[in-house]
Order: C-alpha cells, then structure tokens, then sequence
C-alpha cells in the first residue's frame, strides 16, 4: 500500500477598503485525466454570500465560476485533497505502429481535433536555432520525446520568478532562465513547431522526501513540501496526452496531479478574475501550502514507523535480557538477498545462479564489508555450493577475520581486483612460489611446475572436425570451446601454475613445529595435471606420486570442535622472528665455513687437498636424496607430503591455492606468509582453495551467487544490538555496491528480492549450542512446526510447496514422518526426568532429516 499525502492549499487577498469583486474563476480541482487518485478534495471560498457555478470549460478542464454581490474586504480560497501516492510507470502506454518512429503525422480523424494544440507561435532566430539543431532523422517516438525534453531541461535553468505572466520562447532562450511556466510553454512551442499537438498544464507537484538516497545524482527534498508547477503534455495516438516536465526533464509521474490542461498559458491560471473599487486599495496578499502524510503503510524501503521500531527494539533488549538470564547463549545469523540496482531483466538476476555482472559487484561488496567488520580480514576466493547440473561449484567469496581483533591481512592492496589494472603469467607465479618457500624456510626448488597433459589434449584435438582449430572448435558447449580456446592459446609447454609440496611437521615434543616439503617425481617426471576447469590445485596427479602405506600416509584430519582452544598468536611477529633467526642461523654457518676454511692448509700445485675425518659422510647423510627411499614408502623426515600449495595466473591475476590445514594456527601462518610474499614482490593475489578450518576464534561473512540474487551469509550476532548494527551495515554496503533489496514483479506490485532471507540461530560454539546442550527444545521447535502448518506459509511467501522454503519435514516427502517418529523418541525429556543423548548423537539422529538430498537445510 501507498502513501496518502494532504496537501492544504491557502491563498488569501485583504483590501484595506471594499471592493467589487468580479467573478473569479478558480481552476484548484484535479483534471479529470490525473493518474494520481485522489481520495478526497474541498474547496472553501469566503467571505460568504456568494454565488457558485461548477463547470467544465472547453478542454475538460473542472473550474469554479464564483460570484460576489456585495462588496468585500478579504477574498480566502483553501484547498484540501488527500492523493494516493502510489507510484505508476509514466512509460505504462502503447503508441500506435503509425506513430512508433518520428516523423509521423496524426490520422486524419484526429487532426482537426488536435488542430487547436497545433498551432504554433511566430518562430524567433533563437527558437529556430534551438529547433535546428535537434536530430530529425527517423528514430523511436518515445526516444525523441524523451530526449527533447532533457535538452530543454538542460538549456533552461530553473529560477524562481515572481514576475505575473509568462516569458516568450525568445526571451527564456535569451537569459537561458526561467520558472517552470517558462520552459514549460517553451517545450509547447518547440513541439508545435514538429508538428505534435501539445498542451500547458498548470498543477500540484508533491516531492515526499526519499527513504533511500539516491546513489547517482541529488536524492532529492530533505522534506516533504508541495507546490503550483507547471509542465507539458503531447499527444500520441494510442498513448493519449503523455506529460513532460522540462524542469526536471523527466515524465510526469505519481506526484504531479493537474488541474488544468489549455492550448495557451492564459487559461491554465488557478486563479483568474478581477475586481473594482472607488481609489487604488492596499492589497496584503498570502500564500501558504502545507502537505502532510496521513496514512503511511509499511513497505519494501520503510516497514517500521518509528513508533513501530522504538516498541522492536524494545521487545529485542527484552529477549535480550530473558536470554541471558536463562543462560541461553544463542546467536542469530542471517542470509539477506539482493538484486542489482541498475539491471533487472538479465538472466541472473532472475532466474540464473551465476552471470557476467555478480562476480564484479560480489568483490565489490566484499571488499566493503571488510572496511566496515575488520579492516584487519582477509579474503578468501573459494568454491562453494554444487548442484546437481551444474559443471562447477559456484564461486564463494568469505571474508575471515579474529574475534581478538589481530590483524590476519594488513594491506588490502596487496588483494587482486576482479579486474587486475596488469595482467601476470608464468614467471610472476613462479617467482612467486620460489620466494614463498624461501620465507617459510624452505628450500625454493621445491616449487614444481605443473603442466596441462599434453597426451590428454592431443587426443582430444585428435578427436576434433577436421575443418576446425582448437582456438575455434565450433563445439556446442561454450565451456568446452572456451576450455580448448585457453589450453592451446596457452600452449601446451607453458606451465599452468606451479606448486609447493607443503605439510606441518613436529620434530619432537620439545620443539617447534615447522614446515616440510619435498619434490615429486611422477612416473613421466613432470607434473601433469588433471583435465577442467577446477584451480591447480584441485587437478593434482596425487595417484601417480610414489605409493605410500595406509598406516603411513599423511591424512588431514579436520580438529575436535569440542576441544578448548588457547588464544591466537601474532602471525606476522612469528614470521618475522623466523626469519631473523633464518638469517642469524646463515650467518652462524657461514661463519663456521669461514673458520674450517682458515684451518685448511694452503693449497699448493700439484697438492691434493685433504678433508675431515666423517666430513663426507655427513654430507651424503645430509643431502641423501629422496630416490633411495621409493622403494621403501618413507622418507628420511619419517613421512611423505600429499598435500600442496598451488599459485597460478588466471584472468590475469595470481590464484593462490590453500591446502587443506589441520588447525587455524597451521592456515593463519601461512596466510601471514602469503602476505609476506606478495608485498615483496608487489604482486597482488587472490586467495583460494581451502577454507580455514571451522574455529570458534574466528568470524566469517561470505558472499555467494543464488538464483537471480546474491547471497550474504553474515556471521552470528550474540545480542539485538549487534543483530541491528550488522544488518543495517550488510543492507547500507550492499547499496553504496549497486545492489538493492527490492524489486517489481510483472504485475508492478514492489515485492522483496526472492531469495531465502533465512534467519540462522545456534551458539557461538559447539558446546554453546542450545540446541546440543538441550535437543529437546529443538525437538520441541520441530514439531510446532509442523503441527501449525500457518507457520511454515507465514515465512515462505509466495513459496510453497515441494520445491519451497517452508521448514516443514514432511512438505517434500510424506513417509519421512515415520523416520522422524523414531529420532524423536531417542531424545529423552529431562524436564519430566529423561536422560538426554550426547551431541554426537544427535547430529546422527537428525542431520539427514533437516536437511535435502543436497545438504541444504532450507528445503528440509
């Protein structure tokens, strides 16, 4: 629903003596052709003792004829109307085929009609040059008519003026100024001269302040007003009279309600008529108009009053309160949708998941949230959901960040663009991965290059139309061609990306962990990738490295979240410690060959130099290489490395690869390092791969593309107050990036994104979880869900069904009811005396029933 707008209108004459007034005509009723309803409308003329006449003059217009026998002092007109302010599309209109393009000349059943509205006024030299200068070359009817009325609005500059009457077209063009009055009977005459049949228009314009600024130009009034305006209206068969504000140099819209519409300026005046009296009188003349909003519904840009939300917050400080006071401890999340604010036609932002536009306005946002939640974040380029048809995961992008407040990414420069200012390759990625190593204390030739398999694209070269290249395959599936195209644009002896074997290793108990990494020699000596799309280090030959024993392979094991954690250190102090000590430890060698070399006996001719005593052994021990245990499945380090980093250029940005890490602290460290790296090299990367692991010391918001939206999943708040500052956070950021949430079906009713707009609730840790600690009060929330169905179709909307949102177990499958039976019994009632099961158990007993085939728990 609307907003309905009053508006009271006053004007006022008082005479210092009597006088005759002769009929007044007063022309304050809205025309019988405004789009604008109005609810209501008075008139009210004193003093009293008049005579009235209602009529319609020669155009239709609605006008009030009053007389006055007696003498008077005072002349009063108040005007109250009550306007529905619902908005309209001012483009809601057909035009006839003959009348599409301009030029085109009316029918002939219509010219004598229009022949009053055609009949322009003697042209001037700056009227002609004015009219000289427009494109007359066939174009759409609209297209004109909108451009036109821009340039008008662009020649003449809007100014008050106070001066009775209307100036000529000459004399507006001369001082290039005017009142709306001006340039409104300058647009008539320049449409007249065309050839259209055009007509002035004297109204209300109400300007309701916005509820959202504007983000390209002025937003607009900082308060409500309403004022006498004056625009232009030309008539096109089919269409009707469409309006024309050459003041602003937009269509007239919800907010212009017209009064009276005239082929001449001279009958459009609200007030005309004169009066008589014995001497020249005192005139004191007022004016006053005042508009104020008398029925405001909730909608999409404002659904609270501000009564509404000082009794919400209210309410939320209250649950506040009795949360914390039962011990409680639940955390609210969200997952807000929106839609771009300049697009709203193309595919993906309707129906399609992914598209050219959402990955842009994605980092945007990112990038914005980072300034606003932790400047200190970084952000991690990840795939995230996967659905059945879909050849990849969708892009995911996260940005993490520390509960403490430590920075974990300092310089978000040092953060690739979506669309890099210079482009990198092969060499930037291998001097990349060298120098990482290097700072990890590793030894630099353990960054492999990786290459695409060349007897693997051979083959499907091989398997091409003869009449074809690789480079233009003509192959039906785009991501096959564009597959084909990069591979051989590339070549097939370039290195894709290059890797480090990498994997934490504890020497001993008492001391500390440290990296390890190591060369892989595959059977065909390169590492030759697996064929897609997937990043590097998805496509690692991991099955053609040496064999190892199940009892001694290096599996990743992802940490207990019940498990009690100690407080993160400082990364980037560890890093730079290491280092020194890197380069203390250097120094110290060096200095010992220094010293060994000055006990050596000087080298004469013909002198075979001698050596110390196990000197040699202990090289061989040092650097025995990695071919003598191939055979054995171990490594002089006690194990092998099956994990790698990977960095390659795509899109002309460096992608570095995250491997998978058993704790944050592992990830953390390299992450610092990855830093480290970047800013020595001034080369900008993008973080992907692995995700850190789940942990409780660290906060995470993601952006992720869904059908026709883009999703912000935002990170739990633990009280109202923080669920109020991040959302209206999240909703400013997304607008300051383009992104509304908002939109207009097809009928034009204003509606909400479509998306999930789903509320999350846990506990900020797995042993916080009220729904862990107590089950039966999830158990509880189940089944009233599903016993009042009202309140699964009170937050679907519009989606109801299998293929809804609903949270109802049975609304996709009715035999899953007899499934939930049996879970819910295997949870006790410890308010009557049961014993309660263990958290494992419950996630055991539930997390196939609350969840769809696909894992998503919105269509459980």
């Amino acid at each position: 629903m609307a907003i309905h707008a009053s508006i009271h209108h006053l004007t006022h004459y008082k005479y210092d003596r009597p006088v005759t007034l002769g009929p007044q005509i007063i022309r304050l009723r809205p025309a019988p052709h405004s789009r604008t309803r109005v609810i209501s409308h008075s008139l009210k003329v004193s003093p009293g003792g008049h005579f009235v006449n209602h009529q319609q003059d020669p155009y239709g217009n609605w006008l009030a004829r009053f007389v006055f026998p007696d003498p008077v002092t005072e002349f009063k007109i108040e005007v109250d109307l009550v306007a529905d302010m619902t908005v309209y599309n001012p483009f809601d209109f057909f035009v006839e085929e003959s009348a599409e393009h301009w030029p085109f000349d009316y029918p002939e059943e219509l010219r004598e009609d229009l022949s009053i509205y055609r009949i322009p006024e003697a042209e001037g030299p700056l009227l002609a040059q004015l009219i000289g200068g427009l494109d007359f070359s066939r174009q759409r009817t609209v297209d004109m008519l909108v451009g036109l009325n821009a340039r008008i609005s662009q020649v003449v500059n809007y100014t008050i003026r106070m001066e009775p009457g209307v100036q000529t077209p000459e004399e507006t063009l001369s001082c290039k100024s005017g009142s709306c009055r001006d340039s409104s009977w300058l647009l008539v005459q320049v449409l007249r001269h065309l050839g259209f049949a055009a007509r002035f228009v004297s109204g209300y314009l109400i300007q309701l302040t916005p509820d959202v600024k504007s983000l390209d130009g002025p937003s607009g009034t900082d308060h409500d007003f309403t004022d006498l305006h004056a625009w232009c209206e030309v008539f096109l068969p089919g269409a009707g009279w469409i309006g024309l504000d050459p003041t602003s140099g937009l269509l007239t819209g919800e907010s212009h309600i017209p009064l009276a519409a005239t082929p001449h300026f001279r009958n459009a005046a609200p007030i005309a008529g004169g009066f008589s009296s014995v001497g020249a009188p005192e005139v004191d003349f007022a004016f006053d108009m005042q508009i104020r909003r008398v029925a405001e519904h909730p909608r999409i840009t404002k659904p609270f009053s501000d009564e509404a939300w000082d009794r919400l917050n209210a309410l939320g400080r209250q649950v506040d309160a009795d949360l914390q006071a039962g011990d409680v401890r639940l955390t609210m999340g969200g997952e807000p949708t929106f839609v771009s604010v300049d697009d709203f036609e193309s595919a993906e932002w309707n129906t399609a998941a992914v598209g050219p536009q959402k990955r842009g306005l994605a980092d945007d946002l990112i990038r914005r949230l980072r300034t606003r939640f932790a400047p200190g974040g970084f952000l991690h380029y990840g795939q995230g959901k996967w659905y059945p048809g879909e050849s990849l995961p969708r892009w995911t992008f996260s940005l993490y960040w520390r509960h403490d407040g430590q920075p974990v990414w300092k310089n978000p420069d040092l953060v690739a663009r979506e669309a890099p200012a210079a482009a990198v390759g092969p060499d930037e990625a291998g001097a990349f991965m060298a120098t990482f190593a290097k700072n990890l204390g590793l030894d630099p030739g353990f960054a492999q290059p990786a290459y695409e398999d060349p007897a693997e694209w051979i083959l499907k070269e091989a398997n091409l139309p003869s009449n074809v290249t690789p480079e233009n395959s003509k192959l039906k599936n785009p991501e096959d061609r564009a597959r084909y195209a990069r591979v051989f644009n590339r070549g097939l002896t370039e290195a894709s990306g290059y890797i480090l074997p990498i994997q934490r290793w504890w020497q001993s108990a008492d001391k500390p962990a440290n990296w390890r990494s190591e060369l892989w020699k595959p059977r065909r000596g390169k590492i030759f990738l697996t064929p897609g799309d997937s990043p590097v280090g998805f496509r690692l030959p991991l099955g053609s490295l040496p064999y190892i024993p199940p009892a001694q392979y290096p599996y990743s094991y992802p940490a207990d979240p019940t498990v009690p954690v100690a407080p993160l250190p400082d990364f980037h102090d560890r890093l730079e410690a290491r280092r020194r000590a890197v380069d203390e430890e250097k120094a110290r060698i060096a200095q010992e060959e220094a010293e060994q070399a000055a006990m050596m006996p000087p080298v004469t001719p013909g002198h075979v130099q001698g050596s110390i005593p196990g000197a040699k052994e202990a090289e061989r021990q040092r650097f025995q290489p990695q071919d003598t245990h191939l055979g054995e499945g171990t490594d002089p380090a006690g194990g092998w490395v099956r994990t790698a980093m990977a960095i390659e250029p795509r899109d002309g940005r460096l992608c570095l690869f995250m491997p998978p890490c058993d704790t944050l602290e592992d990830y953390l460290e390299l992450i610092a390092n990855a830093e480290v790296t970047a800013a020595e090299l001034n080369l900008p990367i993008h973080i992907e791969g692995y995700a850190p692991p789940h942990d409780p010391r660290l906060n995470v918001i993601r952006v992720a593309p869904d059908p026709g939206v883009i999703e912000v999943n935002i990170h739990p708040a633990h009280s109202w107050e923080d669920c109020v500052a991040t959302t209206e956070a999240i909703y400013d950021e997304a607008r300051n990036s383009r992104l509304g949430a908002d939109k207009f079906m097809i009928d034009g009713r204003h509606t909400g994104t479509g998306g999930g707009n789903h509320v999350v609730v846990g506990g900020a840790t797995t042993l916080d979880s009220p729904f862990l600690r107590r089950p039966d009060v999830l158990k509880s929330l189940i089944l009233i869900w599903q016993r009042h169905p009202c309140l699964s179709y009170l937050f679907s909307g519009l989606f109801i069904g299998p293929t809804s949102q609903a949270p109802r177990i049975d609304e996709a499958r009715h035999d899953t009811l007899y499934e939930l039976e049996i879970a819910l019994n295997q949870i006790g009632d410890p308010v009557n005396g049961g014993p309660l099961p263990p958290a494992w158990l419950v996630d055991r007993l539930l997390r196939n029933m609350l969840t769809d085939v696909t894992g998503n728990t919105h269509r459980a």
